[in-house]
């Protein structure tokens, strides 16, 4: 036989080969492994080929180039990460045996290698499976395997036995769970090698069943059949790996089927078109000789589409079925995601609504990746307009879904998808309202979103368009489509804006209905709470940004200004008669002026179109590419210049609109001004500016136009001019405020008509808007050389008039107040510190200066003090307000920290300073109406119900009729809250200034405390409102936090810290017991969050500073001395209501111990004892009221539980002699709470080596009852957790007599038998607490501990040894006795 290398054949080309013995020779054209030497093996990594024999060329194999830095492929390197072994030739091997007897090869196309040709890959398979069918399936079905991370292997018998297939993947699984492998496998896996696994092993799949349907080897072999066996049982497992693995290749799978299958429905039509046309063209035996050729055909045809259905319907219901609702979520999107390819590869056989409703249903799937993969799939859908008549099914049914995902969903990724196939469904399935609703989402808070919307607002603006433009005769003009378009835009966003506010008005009467109001407010857009003015957008300025690219009426910006040129009202001016002359009822443009009705703006939509010019021509300058933003600016200033004066004009009398003209000229290059002389231009710009700011006084148009006064005053060039009109300004100022007051002599008293107060208060407040960003103090302070009285003077005399408390004044005295406060920080910007010996310095002027700014403050300070906190004043709350937040102010900037001018607070001010920020605090939350509004009778009804299911021998002292008087005014209540809570709106405007003028309360406060101002113990107001007022008063308290910290780790202050804390928390309890807020809720969340005081945390939790223990623990005692007068009073007054909520107090305890030690938790548990020891409160061991008591204790013995066994942990214990057994340590292990008990019964003993004798305990009589108590009273003894004892020298009891240590009798050697229950006497002890019972650790058996009894039963002698092995294996069993008193018992262990 030669031994030259044949060529390989093509797929077309190949022949079914027999299969062979082993003993067989390999068929021509195959290739033998050369020798060892050969050069094949050492030199040639591919295969070489034989020359062609056939006359057919087949393509060189392409195979993916390695990028420039990738590795080389390394399967071993491969094998050693993932610990999957390299085996398999399709997976990972280069050196691969597909068969071991007919084909031997090497193959670089394994699917691990990133520069593998998939495609001869998959030829060669199919070539080997003709060959050898029992080792090629073998090796697909181990493919399978190791794509799942499993190293198990099936060979040619086990691969067809479909009947073992169960019993085999059982035993992988079994295999799998007892190796030590990562949870990570291909498809998951995060090493480099599997990066490109999933997409690799799609294409192979894709390829193969392609392949193999050409050559038909997908019909006529088991390739199929058995991958189902497999793949179908694999999916089902319980091993993640197997079962995700064997779902997404039956998913690859079914789409490559459906492929092949759409592919052969083609075929079949074209085969039935050939046969209607040969039996057309021809006619006799030749005809029926065609026929048959093509009946044969279309039979075969018939039969692979049969056994593709077949295929196709396998793993639909035995994989999709089951998987699509998966557990996981991974596999839930890849069904999903699969569906929709099929959707689009067969859709004669997928896209009917049995199998769309799987995607409806899952559209409402809890993990957003799921519902992502539905939309995603909808889209490929809808995007094919063919498919529109089998989806109206569909479509009508999940719309509502799909309109709800669009607006609510949480997952923005998910929306945005959603709006993309709404898109779609605009034109033909959505309503008008429906549309609407869409549309609103161009004010969404997510930027994606609004960006997302863009198409769709497009469609819907469009058609808008249209319909102003329709029966106009002619061709419509550009320009007039253009204005028309302005229109358009102006009328949608007037009907989205009242819509989006009746959607806010539904949507907080849903909250109030459900108790929630006030909880859960709509985000808002950042665009619209910027940090800067400049940052914040409206909701004009969010239209504009989502919809430049989309909506020209938005990015012309010149025809949008020449149609707000327009005089919009000359249309309402003209007769009915001559409207309705027009052509279909629409007004033309004509000689008298008259706006086309096509384009005649209503006012709404006028002034909502002014605020688009505005941020248009903001964006446009934004937007501009480089190297362009000078001629974008220069462009929008010509285009102002004509246009701004005619604007100011028409506006002037529209605070809304003006204030947005207003904003402007600072869009504006004002060189242009000079480059082109129009100075005169330039002056009647500065005379209409400063019009508007002498002829309004709301803060808005203020703030805008001085604004445009601080642009012009930029231009260097104009400086001259500046200058002249801002002396001009000045003066008009001056005049204004001289003639306001003019021919009074004392105006602290004066007579002021309302024009008058209304006149002063404006200029007050243009005042005060331009002194905060321009220094007039030399203009406050000017005064003519005494001839005239100065503006400060005046608006000081002014000021004082705040002590008369009028509230009419109360606009114009607050706007004195805040002049004043700016003129002094004016002022102290001059002051600095200047060297006496310095000759050049000039120290009489800065002496002079510094008088004169300490003698004006202190004058003010002295005003603000008796406005803000006075005793006697009777001033306005609004001027309260002002002069509270002006006092602060004042003393932030004159702090401890200034050093020339430094002021401080008297500690009684400060006091009435927190009084007052109380009081507003309690205002304010009288304007809340929400979750922590307490409802009485629901509330007392549950606790009732409490206490009488939790089994308390107290009882309740109500009857039927106190129940029934309850039920009846429940009703009540119920309704009477309900009611109160619809009357509260909190988007309201009232209620947004009352919330904004609160939160700038509380800002000023924080900012006193920070600086200095005020000191840190005035924290604790804050501090105990926490949770009540909202997320935006909560911020506020992490400085404050912040603060206590340092006082208390970097500053030594930990006093501070117990007393700020206490604060806190009693006052927030307080608010728990007079029932403002309904339950201890916040109480807790204001201990978790005061945590961070006791501790600070690093990377990795590591504790890098703690608070030192003593205060922690003060904290703790403070509290429950507190808490325990509380109870005290409440179990004294029989105030079961009261005292139930009392307990709850414990709750708010347990987060402060999470930083404590072993001896703190002694030392808290100790105190708690005594306390309620002196309270007189006995603890319930079974009623649910005292749970949160027993709780806290628990959390104690834990604590010091697991202290103890830290302790231990450097000993070596003795091997354990039997179930239930301690060793001699375990069983000396005593702990310090016990010793707190021997130490203060009776003086230590001396040591005594061991073996020790058992335990001794006397029997219990009058004389030991009564030292007992003596006890009792001289000390609370603690309860001793359940510890193993330390050794002791000799056994005693835990109380000790006056009787018993006198007695000469010696003690018995075993403990004589206890009196029965009944037989003891009588005797009143102090109540205690049930730690002697409950303060069991979770690593002792439950019969580790029993209660003694009488023992009557003789017993036999025991020996030395036996009482030491007994010793060595007992366990304590605490116990109380019938006096109270505590007594340590074990149980002996018997075996």
């Amino acid at each position: 036989m030669s031994t030259t290398p044949a060529p390989r054949r093509s797929l077309r080309e190949r022949k079914a080969v027999p299969p062979q013995s082993p003993d067989d020779t390999p068929p021509k054209g195959k290739r033998k492994r050369a020798d060892s030497g050969s050069e094949d093996d050492d030199d040639d990594p591919k295969p070489r080929r034989k020359a062609k024999q056939s006359p057919i060329a087949k393509k060189p194999r392409k195979t993916r180039k390695t990028k420039d830095g990738e590795d080389a492929f390394d399967p071993q390197q491969v094998a050693k990460e993932s610990k999957i072994h390299a085996d398999n030739p399709l997976f990972s091997v280069q050196l691969a045996r597909i068969s071991a007897i007919y084909i031997n090869f090497e193959t670089p196309d394994a699917i691990l290698n990133p520069a593998a040709a998939l495609q001869s890959t998959a030829e060669d398979f199919l070539e080997s499976l003709d060959q050898s069918p029992g080792l090629a399936l073998a090796e697909i079905v181990n493919l399978v395997l190791r794509s799942c991370g499993c190293n198990e292997s099936v060979d040619a018998d086990q691969v067809v036995d479909y009947d073992g297939v169960v019993d085999a993947l059982d035993k992988f699984t079994e295999d799998l769970k007892n190796q030590e492998q990562t949870a990570a496998y291909p498809l998951t896996s995060k090493l480099p090698a599997f990066k490109k696994f999933r997409k690799s092993l799609h294409e192979f799949l894709d390829r193969l069943i392609t392949s193999a349907a050409s050559l038909g080897s997908l019909y006529t072999s088991d390739l199929i059949p058995t991958l189902q066996a497999w793949v179908i049982a694999m999916s089902s497992s319980q091993i993640r790996s197997f079962r995700h693995t064997a779902t997404f290749i039956a998913l690859e799978l079914e789409s490559a089927l459906c492929g092949v299958a759409a592919a052969v429905e083609k075929e079949a039509e074209l085969s039935a078109r050939q046969r209607e046309g040969e039996k057309k063209r021809r006619a006799g035996k030749a005809a029926a000789a065609g026929n048959k050729n093509l009946d044969a055909k279309a039979a075969e045809i018939r039969e692979h589409r049969d056994k593709l259905k077949e295929f196709i319907k396998d793993f639909v219901d035995s994989v999709f079925m089951h998987r699509y609702r998966d557990l996981d979520p991974v596999i839930r999107a890849d069904c999903v995601l699969a569906l929709g390819t099929w959707f689009t590869k067969h859709p004669a056989h997928f896209l009917e609504a049995a199998y769309l409703r799987y995607l409806g249903w899952v559209l409402s799937d809890p993990a957003a990746p799921v519902r992502l993969a539905a939309v995603k799939a909808l889209d490929s859908v809808y995007s094919q307009s063919t498919y529109a008549a089998r989806t109206l099914q569909f479509t009508e049914r999940f719309k509502t879904r799909l309109l709800e995902m669009a607006t609510k969903d949480v997952d923005a990724a998910v929306r945005v998808s959603t709006l993309g196939v709404l898109e779609l469904l605009a034109a033909t399935a959505l309503e008008e309202d429906e549309r609407e609703t869409v549309a609103l989402c161009v004010f969404d808070a997510e930027k994606g979103v609004r960006r997302a919307i863009g198409p769709f607002v497009h469609e819907c603006w469009r058609e808008t368009v249209e319909e102003r433009l329709v029966g106009r005769p002619g061709m419509v003009k550009d320009e007039e489509r253009a204005r028309a378009g302005v229109k358009a835009f102006g009328t949608v966003l007037v009907q989205w804006g009242a819509r989006l506010d009746e959607a806010m008005e539904e949507d907080e009467d849903d909250e109030n209905e459900s108790g929630e109001a006030r909880s859960s407010k709509q985000k808002e857009p950042s665009a619209l709470v910027g940090i800067s003015p400049e940052d914040r957008l409206g909701r004009a300025g969010l239209v504009v940004e989502a919809l430049w690219d989309h909506v020209e009426a938005v990015s012309d910006w010149e025809t949008l200004l020449d149609v707000l040129l327009l005089d919009h009202s000359s249309a309402e001016d003209t007769s009915a008669p001559a409207r309705k002359g027009k052509a279909n009822g629409k007004a033309r443009a004509n000689d008298e002026g008259l706006v086309d009705e096509a384009w005649r703006l209503e006012e709404e939509e006028e002034t909502v179109l002014i605020e688009v010019l505005v941020a248009s021509l903001h964006h446009a300058k934004a937007v501009a590419k480089k190297g362009e933003e000078e001629t974008v600016t220069n462009d929008i200033t010509r285009a102002l210049i004509k246009a701004l004066p005619r604007l100011l004009m028409k506006h002037q009398t529209d605070q809304n609109r003006i204030a947005n003209v207003l904003a402007l000229p600072s869009l504006m290059n004002l060189d242009l001004y000079l480059e082109m002389r129009m100075m005169t231009n330039y002056t009647n710009l500065w005379d209409d500016i400063i019009k508007q700011f002498l002829s309004h006084s709301q803060p808005s148009v203020l703030r805008s136009a001085i604004g445009a006064f601080q642009h012009l005053l930029a231009a260097t060039s104009l400086s001259n001019q500046n200058n002249l009109k801002m002396l001009e300004l000045e003066d008009e100022l001056s005049s204004a405020l001289r003639d306001a007051v003019a021919g009074r002599e004392e105006i602290e008293v004066a007579g002021f008509d309302e024009d008058e107060v209304i006149a002063l208060g404006a200029t007050c407040a243009r005042l005060a808007e331009l002194c905060s960003t321009r220094d007039m103090s030399g203009w406050m302070e000017e005064d003519e050389g005494g001839k005239q009285s100065s503006a400060w003077n005046i608006v000081n005399a002014l000021a004082d008039r705040g002590r008369l408390g009028y509230k009419e004044e109360a606009f114009m005295i607050s706007q004195s107040l805040q002049l004043l406060t700016v003129h002094i920080f004016w002022k102290a910007t001059r002051l600095r510190v200047v060297d006496p010996e310095d000759e050049n310095g000039d120290v009489p002027e800065q002496a002079e200066i510094l008088d004169k700014v300490k003698e004006q403050r202190d004058s003010l300070l002295e005003k603000l003090v008796e406005f803000a906190v006075g005793t006697q004043s009777n001033t306005a709350e609004a001027v309260t307000r002002t002069a509270f937040m002006c006092l602060m102010n004042l003393h932030m900037v004159f702090g401890p920290a200034h050093k020339i001018a430094a002021v401080t607070l008297d500690d009684e001010v400060q006091f009435r300073c927190a009084g007052y920020v109380q009081a507003e605090i309690e205002r304010y939350a009288e304007t809340l109406v929400g979750p922590d509004a307490p409802v009485p009778d629901a509330n007392d009804d549950r606790d009732d119900e409490k206490e009488n299911d939790s089994g308390d021998e107290e009882g309740s002292d109500a009857g039927d009729d106190g129940k029934k008087r309850k039920d009846k005014g429940k009703g009540k209540a119920a309704a009477s809250t309900k009611q109160s809570v619809k009357e509260v709106d909190p988007n309201s405007h009232t209620s947004l200034l009352t919330e904004y003028a609160f939160i700038e309360l509380i800002v000023t406060f924080v900012r006193a405390i920070q600086t200095g101002a005020l000191h840190v113990r005035h924290t604790g107001i804050l501090l105990s409102h926490y949770g009540r007022l909202g997320t935006t008063f909560d911020h506020f308290t992490k400085p404050i936090v912040d603060m206590l910290r340092e006082e208390g780790m970097t500053k030594d202050n930990g006093d501070l810290v117990v007393v700020v804390v206490n604060q806190a928390l009693q006052e927030a309890f307080t608010m728990v017991l007079d029932g403002v807020v309904s339950d201890e809720t916040n109480a807790v969340q204001l201990a978790k969050h005061l945590l961070p005081t006791f501790i600070l945390r690093g990377a990795h939790l590591a504790v890098l500073k703690k608070l030192d223990p003593q205060y922690i623990v003060q904290i703790q005692t403070n509290a429950l001395s507190w808490i325990a007068k509380r109870i005290a009073i409440y179990e004294t007054n029989s105030n079961k209501k009261s005292l139930r909520v009392a307990i709850t107090f414990f709750r708010v305890m347990v987060p402060l111990l999470a930083s404590i030690q072993s001896r703190d938790a002694m030392k808290i548990k100790a105190h708690m004892d005594q306390v309620l020891a002196q309270a007189k409160v006995e603890v319930s061991a079974t009623s649910k009221v005292w749970e949160p008591q027993r709780a806290y204790e628990k959390r104690l013995a834990a604590i010091m539980a697991k202290d103890k066994v830290a302790g231990t942990k450097g000993r070596k214990p003795k091997a354990s002699k039997g179930d239930g057994l301690t060793t001699d340590e375990d069983e000396t292990d005593l702990s310090e709470v016990e010793k707190l008990v021997e130490d203060r019964a009776s003086p230590p003993p001396a040591p005594r080596p061991r073996p020790r004798p058992r335990p001794r305990r006397a029997a219990k009589t009058p004389e030991n009852v009564q030292d007992d108590d003596e006890d009792d009273q001289a000390g609370p003894s603690s309860p001793e957790p359940p510890t193993t004892p330390k050794p002791r020298p000799r056994a005693r009891a835990t109380y000790k007599s006056k009787a018993a240590s006198k007695s000469p009798v010696k003690a018995p050697s075993r403990p004589s038998p206890e009196p029965e229950p009944d037989a003891v006497p009588s005797v009143p002890s102090t109540p205690r607490s049930q730690s002697e019972l409950s303060d069991v650790p979770d690593n002792v058996p439950d019969d580790a501990f029993a209660t003694p009894v009488n023992h009557n039963s003789r017993k036999r002698s025991r020996s030395v040894d036996e009482d030491d092995e007994d010793d060595a294996h007992s366990l304590p069993a605490p116990s109380p006795t019938p006096g109270g008193d505590m007594q340590i018992r074990r149980k002996r262990a018997r075996h």
